[in-house]
């Protein structure tokens, strides 16, 4: 059967022997790591276990220590744990980063928006405005009807004057 590589169709899944581990899982799980390497509950416990281990290892008799040397296994496991740390603290913020990004995208996008909505307040507020000076306010009104008011006394003391001649 020929083997097809159209888009609508599913790939087969092969086996293969490599594990195979969700990149976000591990993720989370390097955050949580790095997270608690920055505690001081860590530095707690790593200072008790130097502190027992090295207590131990000279003060115990010679038989029941298990590092002869001079603190080497010890030396060892610490380099162990920083090597595993270092890159595990890298992923984590990395992927600090990477939110960052998308949080300060989502800011600006935000704030775009809250531009372009204060700029479309402000046109109209604008356009009320000059709207607003169109209209006849009641000062306005009451000026010109005392003014009307006044010219029509006038016509008629005019009137009732000359009728009076």
């Amino acid at each position: 059967m020929a083997r097809t590589n159209r888009l609508d169709t599913p790939r087969e899944t092969r086996r293969t022997l490599r594990p195979n581990f969700d990149p976000e899982t591990f993720g989370r799980l390097s955050e949580r790591f790095a997270r608690f390497l920055g505690t001081a509950r860590f530095l707690v416990y790593m200072t008790i276990f130097v502190l027992a281990w090295a207590l131990w290892n000279s003060l115990a008799p010679r038989d029941l220590r298990f590092d002869d040397y001079p603190f080497i296994f010890l030396t060892l496991i610490l380099s162990l744990q920083a090597s595993y740390a270092a890159p595990l603290i890298l992923l984590a913020q990395n992927r600090q980063t990477d939110r960052n990004r998308i949080a300060l995208s989502e800011d600006r996008a935000r704030n775009e928006r809250n531009i372009a909505d204060t700029e479309y307040l402000t046109r109209e507020l604008a356009s009320l405005r000059i709207a607003l000076g169109e209209v006849a306010t009641r000062d306005y009104l009451r000026s010109e009807i005392s003014d009307a008011t006044d010219e029509i006394l006038k016509e008629l003391r005019k009137k009732s004057q000359s009728d009076a001649e």
